[in-house]
């Protein structure tokens, strides 16, 4: 249960919505209203709210109005994301700061960082309005780029970072290095390093596995490597990861983080990820299964699947 706050402090929820979305205008009205009606100050992005038509003062509590930044969760007990994955990404920047819990509504095609769909608005109102959610710590990664022994770039991710070549026609040349050992050297298209979070994003499609929230640990995968040893590992996520662009090579890269933040990368770069010091909190409403989550977002097939009775569950644990 998420906890209280001061009786005599208002209470505050930041909204972000994807404004392209055909459904967003009505579900952002629709939210606003409830929110306010029950007291709760809604704080928005300037911006969005002028795209979407809204009147601020049309509202009592009025709704606050900001320019969104990197703390302007800073005060709100949850964020509400109205959109896709790529909508809370962005809510995950201005939220990670001030550690503002996450929730977001699917209006996208898959939304795996999403905890409800669109039809389930009212349910989820409700829910902001009593405070049943919890708050899940999820493991994020920092990405710091090195050139000529200096930092010059430094941020974080709660997907992943990935390591790509800048052009189409010339291939990178790595050499990756785990806890400050080298591995191997590639030619490859790139490299991702992701987080158990990311695992079903960037890493399912470069080939890595998927892993399981709770599990605590940093995904390596190469991508379109021409090597012997070129597979997904899973480590520690007390290691250290590290690709070098070699010096000599031909093909400059491209750095991008969670698929939204990027920085040119020269020959020679270094690129260190490590386990985040502060985690993305990602707010729950439901205590159902990861693999009930796989199931459903990637329409697995379980047709025929019979299960087992406690009883025999109960026998084979006792044998």
């Amino acid at each position: 249960m998420n906890e209280t706050s001061d009786a005599r402090t208002p209470r505050r929820v930041l909204m972000l919505t994807h404004t392209g979305r055909d459904e967003a205008h009505e579900v952002a009205l629709a939210c606003c209203k409830a929110l306010v009606s029950h007291g709760i100050v809604v704080r928005m992005d300037a911006a969005e709210a002028a795209e979407l038509g809204i009147d601020p003062h049309a509202y009592d509590p009025p709704l606050e109005l900001v320019d969104v930044h990197d703390d302007a969760g800073a005060g709100c007990e949850l964020a509400l994301v109205i959109g896709g994955d790529g909508t809370i990404l962005r809510a995950v920047e201005v939220t990670h700061r001030s550690g503002t819990p996450v929730l977001g509504v699917n209006l996208g095609h898959v939304g795996f960082l999403a905890e409800a769909e669109v039809e389930d608005v009212e349910s989820t109102i409700d829910a902001i309005v009593a405070r049943r959610y919890v708050a899940e710590d999820r493991l994020t990664l920092d990405v710091r780029v090195f050139h000529g022994g200096e930092e010059v770039f430094h941020t974080f991710a709660l997907n992943e970072a990935s390591v790509e070549k800048a052009a189409r026609e010339r291939m990178l040349e790595v050499v990756v290095e785990i806890d400050g050992r080298p591995l191997s050297r590639w030619g490859c298209d790139g490299v991702v390093c992701a987080t158990p979070t990311g695992s079903t994003a960037y890493n399912f499609s470069a080939g890595g596995p998927i892993v399981w929230p709770a599990v605590e640990a940093l995904l390596m995968v190469p991508i379109s490597a021409h090597a012997l040893f070129a597979r997904p590992m899973v480590v520690a996520p007390t290691s250290v990861l590290a690709i070098e662009l070699i010096a000599r090579a031909d093909g400059t890269g491209v750095l991008w983080c969670d698929g939204r933040r990027a920085v040119d990368l020269p020959l020679g770069a270094r690129i260190e990820v490590t386990r985040g010091e502060a985690p993305v909190r990602l707010a729950r409403l439901h205590e159902a299964p990861f693999t009930d989550r796989l199931v459903a977002k990637f329409g697995l097939p379980v047709e025929g699947w019979r299960g087992g009775s406690k009883r025999r569950r109960r026998g084979a644990e006792d044998a």
